[in-house]
């Protein structure tokens, strides 16, 4: 959708927009109703071999509305956010609702719960890239990349990106309430070549919600060159059980099996290896995993959840028990718990980071292997099976030896998470889960 063809809309005016629909929703028949309304837009640009691969300007608007009669439930969507239009998907919804079987669980959030004074998070710092800048930094990040070393041969490309979205979310509890947020990135993948006809791919990227926060273009290059060299000459290891230290950020898959088993949903369809744990011991006593969502500037942060449900710094896990699970309002009631302002998932999920910084646990690890790619997605969330695709490096003595590929890490996330000896110093901050390097005794690699 073209910018001359859509208008740009600031919060004040979507919460009109959800005040309107919400009110076709009563007058359609609704007993309550919710509704969320967004606007973005964004610039992207690729390029590879120096040329431009693709630009492109996007510009999205929608609203979704859910209304409840008693307790069935209808839902519609619209990208028209005309007047006429919104009548139109209140109704649709309404008529859905009407032939939908009742839920007992089905309704609002509490309305003690919704987020009446929450705070300002610095989330919105847009940065006004032009097409010409943004292919201008893609290129000299790519350039840095292929200039690093002759052994750099091919290239898949770096592209940067800056998006601006403001959302609002509202119910007929009367809770209504919207923000604007930014996130700008920059990457680069390129594949490194030796003499005896091995290729190694590698990349390394940049994202903040301020511009001023990524890493140079030039040292986003070099880094992903850097990442592609060291995986030539890669070996095959012969099957073993070893520790096994994780990256930050290949570090940060492990904790989201660990969300993914206290997410409602899974717990109350029995298909978690964590349902009825609440209070048992399942990291060391050491280990502190707790949501941050008032972070100011950070990736993850949110003042209330999709349901206006206030968000808040709590703890999952304290001194290693298991103290909270991860709710939305339906799950809650499924469980017979109340929720936890987790609906649209976890924010700023931290694992607190201990003394050691990376090279201080490879000596603490001393023979072992560091993961620093996975592929495929072998668990098994009923029972905790894990069986992963992976590759990274041997370690002996503390010292990295020689790159390693084409093995595969397994064990059962219950014990990897009892076996985690420590988390490093070195947090990987680019994401909703914050972590530094796991280090994990008595896993299996299994290789030749």
């Amino acid at each position: 959708m073209s910018e001359t063809t859509t208008p740009a809309l600031d919060e004040k005016d979507l919460e009109a927009i959800v005040g309107q629909v919400l009110d076709e929703a009563r007058r359609a028949g609704a007993t309550s109703a919710e509704a969320g309304a967004s606007q973005d837009a964004g610039l992207s640009v690729n390029v590879r071999l120096g040329e431009v691969e693709t630009l492109e300007y996007h510009k999205d608007q929608g609203i979704a509305v859910t209304v409840y009669m008693g307790q069935r439930k209808g839902t519609a969507s619209t990208s028209d956010l005309k007047p006429a239009s919104l009548r139109e998907a209140a109704e649709a919804a309404c008529r859905i609702a009407r032939y939908t079987a009742e839920d007992p669980c089905a309704g609002l959030a509490d309305a003690a719960l919704m987020a009446r004074d929450y705070p300002a998070l610095d989330l919105d710092h847009p940065w006004g890239l032009t097409a010409d800048e943004g292919i201008d930094i893609a290129r000299a990040c790519e350039a840095a990349a292929r200039e690093r070393d002759a052994r750099i041969v091919n290239s898949e490309g770096a592209g940067i990106n800056s998006f601006r979205g403001t959302a609002v979310y509202g119910n007929t509890h009367g809770f209504v309430g919207g923000y604007a947020t930014t996130r700008h990135a920059l990457s680069c993948s390129v594949l490194a070549g030796d003499d005896a006809g091995n290729m190694q791919r590698d990349y390394w990227y940049t994202v903040a919600r301020h511009r001023d926060a990524l890493e140079a273009a030039e040292a986003v290059g070099v880094e992903a060159a850097d990442r592609a060299l060291r995986r030539l000459g890669g070996r095959r290891l012969s099957t073993r059980r070893c520790p096994v230290l994780y990256s930050p950020d290949v570090a940060r898959s492990v904790l989201g099996h660990f969300i993914g088993a206290i997410r409602g949903s899974t717990l109350y369809r029995k298909a978690s290896f964590l349902v009825d744990q609440l209070g048992e011991p399942i990291f060391p006593e050491f280990v502190h995993i707790h949501e941050q969502p008032h972070i100011l500037r950070a990736l993850g942060s949110a003042p209330f959840d999709n349901e206006g449900v206030a968000t808040q710094a709590r703890d999952l896990v304290s001194g290693g028990r298991l103290e909270s699970y991860a709710l939305d309002t339906y799950a809650a009631r499924k469980l017979g718990m109340q929720s936890t302002g987790n609906a649209g998932g976890l924010r700023n999920l931290t694992i607190d980071p201990g003394p050691m910084d990376f090279e201080q646990l490879l000596r603490e690890m001393g023979t072992g292997l560091l993961v620093t790619e996975l592929i495929g997605h072998g668990v098994n969330m009923v029972t905790g099976d894990y069986s992963r695709g992976a590759a990274g490096f041997w370690v002996e003595n503390g010292e990295i030896q020689y790159p390693v590929e084409e093995i595969t890490v397994a064990g059962n996330l219950k014990d990897m998470f009892h076996n985690l000896r420590a988390v490093g110093s070195d947090m990987d901050l680019r994401g909703n889960v914050r972590t530094g390097s796991l280090l994990i005794d008595g896993l299996t690699v299994a290789g030749e």
